[in-house]
């Protein structure tokens, strides 16, 4: 897919869901002697999340583990709307289309795995990472450069303000 047809995708986006793992993390999982889990995310990730949710696409989060950890993070970017434990993403991405009245058009899915197929399959703007299998790689509209938890959400929060025109708006509030 060339990049006009990326951006005449990304331009009706009211919404971009964020897998955690392998997306807003590189995958690794972390677990102290006390079992209690560590991830490590990317502040240009969240600044850039903070950026989009700025100019009206509003953040979201699919996970299928259940983590504190995530909370907090998502807490942190203003990330209201967040699914844990979602075994069967496909059953929250409806419940989250139902919750806005958004359509799938206005929607972007990021993920890394074969759990997330279902959603990349219908979603308007299917994004994954370079270190994704092959299978769901074929099945999105886009592949980011960097790789989760690598600036890859960075780069979707760019693309989309690009092809919205809110790009340059946001860049202006660090140029004076």
């Amino acid at each position: 897919m060339n990049l006009d047809e990326i951006y005449a995708r990304a331009r009706p986006i009211r919404m971009i869901i964020f897998d955690v793992d392998g997306v807003l993390t590189d995958g690794s999982l972390f677990y102290g002697d006390d079992g209690q889990e560590y991830k490590a995310f990317n502040s240009l990730d969240g600044h850039g999340i903070k950026m989009l949710r700025a100019t009206g696409v509003e953040p979201a989060i699919i996970t299928g583990r259940t983590s504190h950890v995530v909370l907090h993070r998502a807490r942190n970017l203003g990330i209201a709307r967040i699914f844990q434990g979602a075994h069967d993403k496909l059953d929250s991405y409806q419940a989250l289309l139902t919750e806005t009245g958004l359509s799938m058009e206005q929607t972007a899915y990021m993920g890394d795995d074969i759990v997330d197929l279902p959603v990349l399959r219908r979603c308007g703007l299917a994004i994954s990472v370079p270190a994704a299998p092959e299978l769901v790689r074929a099945q999105s509209h886009y592949v980011t450069r960097a790789g989760g938890g690598r600036g890859a959400a960075r780069e979707v929060c760019e693309l989309i303000m690009s092809a919205q025109g809110t790009w340059e708006a946001q860049l202006a509030l660090y140029n004076r």
